[in-house]
């Protein structure tokens, strides 16, 4: 099941960048502790307000353009 719907975008929130769940947590801040080596479990230790399923959504999200073919490139 998708998990998209925990991205937001809200102007007032991190200037309209993609956010977890209208939190001040950019998705973009959860993959960079992921690639540093963090752990979902130290994720979620270390901030309270994140669920497993928010750390699912971020991946899911920068998954979604990541596939996509550019056109003239192979």
């Amino acid at each position: 099941m998708s998990e998209l719907h925990r991205i937001t975008f809200d102007p007032q929130i991190c200037a309209g960048r993609p956010a977890i769940r209208g939190l001040r947590i950019r998705g973009k801040d959860v993959l960079e502790l992921l690639a540093a080596g963090a752990s979902h479990e130290e994720i979620l230790e270390d901030y309270p307000l994140p669920e497993a399923a928010d750390i699912q959504a971020a991946l899911e999200y920068i998954a979604g353009p990541a596939g996509h073919t550019v056109s003239g490139v192979a």
